[in-house]
């Protein structure tokens, strides 16, 4: 930088300076008026603690280099005009004679802008001092003063409105019509015309009315905690949708990734592509990809924190939703397109509560929990596509993280996105994943829709990730004196990473624990790029003292294959560490800690550092961390899952005593019996089956471990299972125990899954609802020859002495189906047997789920008896013939119909031949249907 450009940067600290002076001048001069708001009281008192601040920074910013300096001129620029719209908002408003001020300050704002009230300027100015003294130009405050600031910040962001009259309105701490970076202080100034143009009709700016506190160039969210959930029944339709609330999940990912730095995202809202998608009406889908540790995730809640302000997930009075999510493959929760739309849906319910109207529809069909099982998308799919084209959504931005990390149903997820794209003009979409071609070619990307490279963005990239690693190379806490150390630490850092965040983070974080005099060995000991420091962190690992190797092998191959994140508990019962660490929580903690950096602890649960290292472990490094292959980790989660629940479960668990005490009023006990179990009770048949031991080495034969296990447990685990609000995976997990087996091998043991299917579906809705009706009601009404009855006739309780006559043995009907309120005509299966539809005299066709009986869908239209239904061969469409003279299409997935007339068809039917409809079937082909009359009268139609 040239003399005259470091000139240029004091001369801008001098001038902000000038203008926050004449602002108090003018203050002083009328600061007893009568009249006189209290916010522009509040606001000139925090003007002295400003000017001085940037008297110091003045003096210190002669010191530094060319890019410290050059770094210095966003946020300069950014006060600079905050306080010159706080002048001129002062000048125009503050008088001695009169109390007029409330007039001349509407007046005043009208022409620089609504969002600029005096207390979000100050917030801005405040928040941009901060950065100055607490990250650019550190020791510029002294230590009081920073307390100072801080405690401003937050009394500026907790003042009511100067201007609580205005409805509608959205405020901001940024001005002018530039879009630029500022600093970390995370506020990025758009013009009123901006961001949200097409989508908002008040006005609106962007940035420092996010209510986000910045500590340290780091973002600390503020969440609207005003609760617009009061109706009981939203909040009972919010509780059974809730699998996760992405706000937590975005919460933990910054956490355990240490922290969002503002700097790291700030360039993408100045991106051209992004400018494109924020405003052009045509732009509905950017999608940003890039290989893996480049900071896809860290950027796209960057961009959620930046526009939330701007929406009701932050600002009541606003009219556009926002809702995003983060998918996870590590983490069973969050990594299927099922959980994708749930965590969308609640959020945008959370928003406009209005909204749960289309989720109520599901349960007044009767359905119980409509969004669970493995056709759970297709109720899910339909409440999302009515509550985007309800008429009360203004608008709405919807952001889906790490598609590549959607392991189940992915290609129906990004299905979906297309049709929203073409048909929800008011939805805009953010999407992240690595560069996979499957999920471009599914994007189908057309003129509507936009791409971010980070590959080809690398200088903005690489700048993110350098002023990332120049944070935390000045928080290690081992050289944190030593300036020349760090500047030398910070150049090979940067030299190694080469523009990947998740490479310098585990770099930094092997540095952490290192003595200042070994820092610049170890640095050059690691290799660049990702996969070479795996093997290097795995190797390290196995070079660790005694058994510690194979202690760490235990835990990173478990938590590979697990099905979820693990309680740290979990972790120590699961994995197979001996009996002295397993059942310590300290003990299991530092096994963990010890395994490399791989995996990280939050609230005492173990996560990968990213699903990048699970990718290695599975491939490259299967062999090291595998090496009797996966069966036998299997078995070993399966045994000790075993092991587990035969200590753990038992009647009553929880103490709840009476038989009729419902699931609803249940809380969890303190400590919690099941907290060590639960994975266990939920996922021990899978780990089983994914075993590939021999059939009776696994304990698969008649008085077997499964079988005794089972004759001893088997109510005791659907108590459990009920209690962890998980019946659906343990009838899912009977279903694919009684595959798994052999009759021929093991007779007996097959009897008893066979029978407990038909308990366990036959009673579902009891134990759901009230878990020890199991020991009461469903004993005692089970036919007497059920297996399950006559080995737990002894829990039937002693004060029912005189039970029922029932039946022998269970009936032919597996279960029954309800939902229709009137005759059924017409019932079949879909081609794969996963599914029942049937049609009925009160006009409507229902789907159940074949497995679980659980409704699915209630497809309407008919204005008459549907006397016939089909599945296409496919098993994707239903065709429906009703009395009312029309067949109907249905799409079984989505509920989306398209009437046909018959009247179209070839043999042209009268309204008295229609009231002879019997029957409808798909011929061979997808596209020939073939109905017939009472009359015998047979016609073939091609839709």
């Amino acid at each position: 930088m040239s003399g005259a450009e470091a000139a240029f940067v004091v001369g801008l600290i001098s001038g902000v300076i000038s203008i926050i002076e004449a602002t108090k001048t003018v203050y002083d001069a009328a600061k007893d008026a009568k009249g006189q708001p209290e916010v522009f009281r509040q606001v000139a008192a925090r003007l002295p603690l400003v000017i001085e601040i940037l008297h110091s920074a003045e003096k210190k910013t002669q010191t530094l280099d060319e890019t410290a300096q050059e770094a210095l001129e966003p946020i300069l620029e950014s006060c600079k005009a905050k306080a010159e719209n706080l002048k001129k908002i002062f000048q125009k408003v503050i008088r001695k004679d009169d109390d007029k001020w409330h007039d001349r300050y509407k007046k005043a704002l009208g022409a620089i802008g609504k969002g600029d009230k005096v207390e979000c300027l100050m917030e801005g100015i405040l928040k941009d001092t901060q950065v100055l003294a607490s990250e650019r130009l550190m020791g510029t405050a002294t230590e009081a003063q920073v307390k100072e600031i801080e405690e401003a910040i937050k009394q500026m962001n907790e003042m009511p409105s100067s201007l609580p009259d205005q409805a509608g309105s959205q405020t901001h701490s940024g001005s002018g019509d530039n879009i630029g970076i500022f600093g970390g202080s995370g506020s990025v100034n758009i013009s009123k015309r901006d961001f949200l143009q097409s989508h908002n009709t008040g006005p609106v700016t962007f940035g420092g009315s996010s209510r986000n506190q910045v500590i340290n160039n780091y973002i600390v969210p503020q969440e609207n905690n005003q609760s617009q959930q009061t109706d009981p029944q939203t909040q009972n339709c919010l509780k059974d949708l809730r699998t996760t609330d992405p706000r937590e999940d975005k919460k933990r990912i910054e956490e355990t990734k240490g922290g969002l730095l503002a700097d790291s995202y700030c360039w993408i809202l100045k991106h051209s592509d992004f400018q494109q998608w924020r405003d052009n009406q045509q732009s509905r889908l950017l999608w940003i990809k890039g290989d893996p540790g480049k900071g896809k995730t860290m950027l796209l809640c960057g961009i959620v924190n930046e526009i939330s302000p701007l929406t009701k997930l932050r600002d009541e009075k606003a009219t556009t939703l926002l809702s995003y999510f983060f998918c996870q493959a590590t983490d069973e929760r969050i990594n299927n397109s099922t959980a994708v739309l749930r965590g969308l849906i609640y959020l945008l319910i959370d928003q406009q509560p209005s909204l749960v109207s289309h989720v109520r529809k599901k349960y007044d069909h009767g359905v119980e929990r409509p969004f669970e099982g493995v056709n759970g998308w297709v109720a899910l799919s339909t409440v999302f596509e009515d509550i985007l084209q309800d008429p009360s959504l203004k608008s709405a931005y919807l952001i889906i993280d790490a598609l590549d990390e959607c392991e189940t149903d992915l290609a129906q997820l990004l299905k979906l996105v297309t049709k929203s794209i073409s048909t929800f003009p008011r939805v805009k979409w953010i999407v992240s994943s690595r560069n996979k071609p499957n999920i471009e070619a599914q994007l189908r990307l057309n003129n509507t829709q936009l791409i971010v490279s980070l590959e080809l963005n690398s200088k903005h990239v690489s700048r993110a990730v350098k002023l990332f690693i120049d944070y935390k190379v000045s928080k290690l806490p081992l050289i944190i004196d030593d300036s020349a150390l760090q500047e030398t630490v910070r150049r090979q850092i940067y030299a190694k990473a080469g523009g990947t965040f998740l490479w310098a983070a585990l770099a930094l974080k092997e540095l952490e624990p290192i003595e200042s005099w070994d820092v610049l060995d170890v640095l050059q000991e690691m290799p660049p790029e990702l996969e070479p420091l795996y093997d290097r962190m795995l190797r390290q690992v196995q070079r660790l003292q005694r058994k510690d190797p194979e202690f760490c092998r235990l835990v990173l191959s478990t938590m590979t294959l697990a099905y979820r994140p693990l309680h740290l508990l979990e972790v120590g019962a699961l994995s197979g560490l001996p009996g002295q660490i397993s059942t310590n929580l300290d003990n299991i903690m530092r096994v963990v800690n010890k395994c490399g950096s791989f995996l990280t602890i939050r609230e005492n649960c173990t996560y990968f550092i990213h699903q990048s290292v699970k990718d290695f472990f599975l491939e490259k490094a299967f062999d090291k961390v595998f090496p009797s292959g996966k069966a036998a980790v299997n078995y070993t989660i399966f045994s000790r899952s075993h092991e587990i629940m035969s200590k753990t479960l038992r009647r009553d668990i929880y103490g709840l005593h009476g038989p009729g005490f419902p699931i609803d009023k249940v809380t969890r006990p303190d400590p919690d019996p099941l907290s060590g179990a639960s994975y266990s009770c939920i996922y021990w048949v899978d780990h089983l089956c994914d075993t590939k031991k021999g059939y009776s080495e696994i304990g698969l034969g008649d008085n077997g471990i499964i079988h005794v296990f089972l004759k001893e447990h088997f109510l005791h685990w659907i108590e459990a299972l009920s209690l962890l609000k998980s019946i659906l995976s343990g009838i899912l997990a009977v279903h694919k125990l009684e595959s798994f087996l052999r009759p021929i091998e093991s007779p007996h043991l097959y009897a008893f899954i066979h029978d407990a299917k038909r308990f366990v579906r036959y009673y579902q809705s009891l134990i759901e609802k009230t878990p020890l009706q199991l020991y009461c009601s469903a004993l005692v009404f089970a036919p007497d020859k059920s297996i399950v009855r006559r080995q737990f006739e002894k829990c039937i309780p002693l004060w029912i002495q005189s039970k029922p006559k029932v039946e022998a043995n269970w009936n032919a009907a597996l279960q029954t189906l309800e939902g229709h309120t009137s005759s059924v005509y017409s019932v079949t299966f879909s081609p794969d047997g996963r599914q029942v539809v049937a049609g009925s005299a009160d006009n409507t066709v229902r789907l159940w789920d074949a497995a679980t009986g659980a409704p699915l869908q209630t497809l309407e239209g008919h204005s008459n008896w549907v006397r016939s239904v089909a599945f296409s061969p496919d098993g994707r469409q239903v065709v429906s013939g009703s009395t009312d003279s029309t067949v109907r299409l249905w799409d079984a997935a989505t509920d989306a119909r398209g009437p046909l007339q018959l009247g179209r068809f070839r043999g042209l039917l009268t309204r008295r031949q229609a009231r002879n409809f019997t029957s409808i079937r798909w011929l061979g082909s997808r596209r020939n249907v073939e109905y017939s009359l009472a009359t015998s009268y047979l016609s073939t139609t091609y839709l």
